[in-house]
């Protein structure tokens, strides 16, 4: 997994549409917020992502691989290590998130460090999802 290429910095091209619901998971979503709060403002590897925080190794790396798909971390640098692998250091893009419930509708916002602001809220209605 690690001799995957880091993705573009360029977010709008890793990022694919969530639903509000799929939005608000990522981050109820216990190894992603600990992935999320971990790369806040530094640059850390998945297994001292795993080490620290006690996420199995592969679950570290299917929850960064979907962190990297919305656009809410990025690989920003690849180091080799003492013997000889590579190492991909992550760090998050997300700075603020909201998840709003208004008027029967689930809404969710990503800014990111960028600036950018990703709005995810088009029609969610609970019954629907209860009738799934």
């Amino acid at each position: 997994m690690e001799d995957n290429p880091p993705y573009s910095e360029n977010m709008q091209s890793a990022t694919k549409l969530l639903t509000p619901l799929e939005a608000s998971q990522l981050l109820t979503d216990e190894y992603s917020a600990k992935i999320l709060l971990a790369t806040y403002k530094r640059k850390i590897s998945a297994q001292e992502i795993s080490q620290r925080y006690g996420i199995p190794i592969a679950a570290c790396y299917r929850k960064i691989r979907v962190l990297e798909e919305v656009g809410l971390i990025q690989c920003v640098e690849r180091i080799l290590t003492q013997k000889g692998k590579r190492k991909n250091l992550y760090t998050s893009c997300l700075r603020n998130a909201y998840i709003f419930f208004e008027n029967g509708k689930l809404r969710a916002r990503f800014q990111l460090a960028t600036g950018q602001v990703k709005d995810f809220g088009g029609d969610w209605n609970g019954m629907d999802l209860l009738q799934q």
